[in-house]
């Protein structure tokens, strides 16, 4: 550089802002990853709660209707 002044003032330099923000990005974009898989895990398990509870739900209408069943055969012609 030619001429009076200070460098600083024309040369380019790097900021550290344009960096800090760069890894900010990529934090939040893994830390996004996680919360997707996490989110992934959990709706799996709700899947398999519930279709336990709908078995659970047939196995009581199924016992029901059975125990009806049974009455109206033991009830019928004798």
């Amino acid at each position: 550089m030619a001429g009076p002044g200070s460098r600083y003032l024309k040369e380019p330099f790097e900021c550290g802002h344009e960096h800090r923000f760069e890894a900010t990005e990529r934090i939040m974009a893994l830390q996004f990853g996680t919360v997707e898989k996490r989110l992934e895990r959990i709706e799996a398990m709700i899947g398999g709660v519930e279709r336990r509870l709908w078995m659970t739900v047939f196995g009581v209408c199924g016992v029901i209707l059975a125990q009806a069943v049974q009455g109206l055969v033991e009830f019928g012609p004798r």
